[in-house]
């Protein structure tokens, strides 16, 4: 009678493909090589090895949103926008002359077109109340809601888009100067995230709306902001009409374009509310004097 030798028996032998020194009399479920305590990984029935786990994470779809942006448990955009406005905030404390640097006026935005968003995450040095109503406002509606809802992508656009809107109606509601003496609303710095968090309430009304939410809380929000856009002193209120104009379109055209079918126009949607803000700004420019300011 033969026996078996030391050879052939550890061929016939199960082991893990990944720890060969170990023995496994237990199968994945999906490939059906051995799999060790280290590599298994609960599956519906049995296990599963480790390989089979992430193949098939690779062949999965990201869940989503309703609205077409991907779910997201950290509001990564609404902290980068804080720390953004946070950071320019100490600067404008620290360096002398940076707010002229980064504020908006319709003088400067003719040829700094950069001021109409980078205006957006500054504030008012003097007031420190300026900057905490704002990250609080966007903490609250943008990081707890709307960045879930929307997604990060989406939810950044709407962000900055709404800003542009800001500024955007800001300039077309100014008086362009007669003379270079005539120092108009033209000249007049704006700073702030207000406008870009109208933006975030705006979209935030036309969402809940489309989603059959009440939205009784913004609205009375919104008024109370109205007011003292209109009694306090300057308070650039247009910005705070052109954000809000703003991401109200930019929400109804994410609401449009919710159905898969018409999910491919989304973002060229947000892009023609964007162009239309450009063209706008370029018709306001070409209609008004051009004049160098001097003393």
């Amino acid at each position: 009678m033969s026996e078996p030798t030391a050879g052939a028996q550890q061929q016939t032998t199960p082991v893990c493909p990944r720890h060969p020194q170990r023995v496994s009399y237990v199968r994945c479920q999906r490939c059906g090589r051995p799999v060790c305590p280290d590599c298994q990984r609960p599956a519906a029935v049995g296990v599963q090895c480790v390989d089979c786990v992430r193949a098939q994470a690779k062949t999965m779809r990201s869940a989503t949103t309703v609205f077409g942006g991907r779910v997201t448990d950290t509001p990564v955009v609404s902290y980068a926008i804080i720390a953004l406005c946070v950071l320019v905030y100490v600067l404008q404390l620290a360096v002398p002359g940076f707010s002229d640097q980064v504020d908006f006026s319709p003088y400067t935005g003719e040829s700094e077109p950069w001021r109409f968003v980078t205006s957006a995450f500054a504030h008012s040095p003097q007031q420190i109340t300026h900057i905490l109503f704002n990250m609080a406002a966007l903490w609250m509606v943008g990081a707890q809601y709307l960045e879930r809802l929307l997604g990060a992508a989406r939810y950044a656009a709407v962000y900055l888009i709404s800003a542009v809107g800001g500024s955007v109606v800001y300039l077309l509601m100014s008086t362009p100067p007669t003379s270079t003496l005539d120092r108009t609303s033209w000249f007049t710095p704006m700073v702030g995230a207000s406008g870009a968090v109208f933006g975030l309430f705006g979209a935030l009304l036309v969402l809940n709306r489309h989603l059959g939410r009440s939205s009784a809380g913004m609205y009375l929000t919104i008024g109370i902001n109205a007011v003292i856009g209109f009694v306090l002193p300057n308070v650039a209120w247009q910005a705070h009409l052109g954000g809000l104009l703003t991401g109200a379109a930019l929400a109804a055209v994410i609401s449009w374009t919710t159905p898969r079918e018409r999910r491919r126009w989304q973002w060229p949607g947000l892009g023609a509310v964007l162009a239309v803000l450009v063209v706008l700004a370029v018709v306001k420019y070409a209609l008004s004097p051009g004049f160098v300011l001097v003393g």
